[in-house]
């Protein structure tokens, strides 16, 4: 399925928000740039988030908006980086680079990082004298393992890079630099004729996949790893917890070794980018049946019923962009529209490799 070059598969971008929102103005795609000796490209001093707007009857939809928010901040917390952005300006700002796109679904990114005072430049580990910079950017993303992944599953392998321990960098924190470790565990499954690679912590227990929190089914219980085996406090993991616990399903965290990924009777994997994907075989040795097991199935089901609008979910969880009031300057100042006064920005065109 993947090429060992790990170039020959991949997510194509095929279209793109051509305004970036940055503290608090809309600017043009091109002029959203930083400076080479900025602190973020030295030592990796960035957070980000992913955030998916869904096409649904209604309008464009953002999943879980003001849980993505709210991790962002808790990630810029833990890495002390004081910003003066509040959860609502973000998700306001979130909602109009969707409204400003004129796309029907969508993928946000917003991102925190540590820049350079070109008139005073600081080096060095030390991030405190750097200013920060926030910018948040969109654009249309497919699915992140393929189209036909969500049914067939994917082929993966458990990764000879372990996760990060949880007192050497925060796993609770979505930041750049933890996915410095995501790179390694890609990039050798990738190579290695891999969809994806499942990294254990540093007991062996199973943490995660390089973007994606991972569940398993034994019988008819749902098994997942705990927060303490370093995994990212993921919204679409809470999501499928509450889908279960709303469907009937015992679902449980507990640690699990390496061998029940083996004789599982299904896995899958949960993220943003990810969705709910399952997982086919792990080190070429096939989980269950080989494919999308029935648990995984129904659980699939509902996510995307929901994510379409067309399902009640457990709690608030789709923010219809067209029914949110317009920004104002309470929120952000709206700034200057890319090359028009329309309210539709233009789109650009490219490829682009996946991330998460």
């Amino acid at each position: 399925m993947f090429s060992k070059d790990g170039n020959t598969k991949d997510i194509k971008t095929p279209r793109i928000v051509d305004v970036v929102w940055h503290d608090g103005e809309f600017i043009d795609w091109k002029d959203a740039k930083v400076h080479v000796m900025s602190h973020v490209l030295h030592y990796g001093s960035s957070i980000f988030e992913g955030i998916r707007c869904y096409s649904t009857k209604q309008g464009p939809a953002v999943f879980r908006l003001r849980e993505h928010m709210q991790r962002f901040l808790n990630s810029a917390k833990i890495y002390r980086m004081d910003h003066p952005w509040t959860l609502d300006e973000l998700c306001t700002a979130a909602i109009e680079i969707v409204k400003r796109s004129g796309m029907d679904q969508c993928y946000v990114r917003p991102i925190l990082f540590r820049s350079l005072d070109e008139e005073h430049p600081a080096f060095g580990v030390n991030p405190f004298p750097n200013p920060l910079a926030c910018y948040i950017g969109a654009w249309d993303w497919g699915k992140y393992l393929g189209d036909e992944a969500i049914e067939q599953g994917v082929d993966v392998c458990v990764s000879t890079w372990n996760r990060l321990t949880p007192n050497s960098m925060p796993a609770m924190a979505k930041s750049g630099a933890n996915y410095m470790n995501s790179q390694l565990i890609k990039m050798e499954a990738l190579l290695n004729g891999f969809a994806e690679g499942i990294a254990l912590d540093d007991r062996g227990y199973v943490s995660e996949g390089s973007g994606e929190n991972i569940f398993l089914v034994t019988g008819d219980i749902l098994l997942t790893p705990p927060l303490s085996s370093s995994i990212l406090p993921g919204i679409t993991r809470d999501s499928v917890i509450q889908i279960c616990q709303e469907l009937g399903i015992t679902i449980k965290e507990r640690t699990i070794q390496r061998a029940a990924l083996y004789v599982a009777d299904e896995l899958f994997f949960s993220g943003t980018a990810a969705e709910i994907t399952p997982i086919r075989s792990v080190d070429r040795i096939t989980v269950g049946r080989g494919g999308r097991g029935p648990i995984t199935e129904k659980i699939q089901k509902v996510f995307f019923e929901i994510t379409k609008g067309e399902r009640p979910a457990p709690g608030d969880w789709l923010t219809y962009v067209r029914e949110q009031k317009p920004a104002d300057n309470n929120g952000f100042t709206p700034g200057k529209i890319a090359k028009d006064d329309s309210d539709t920005a233009p789109i650009l065109s490219f490829q682009t490799a996946a991330q998460d």
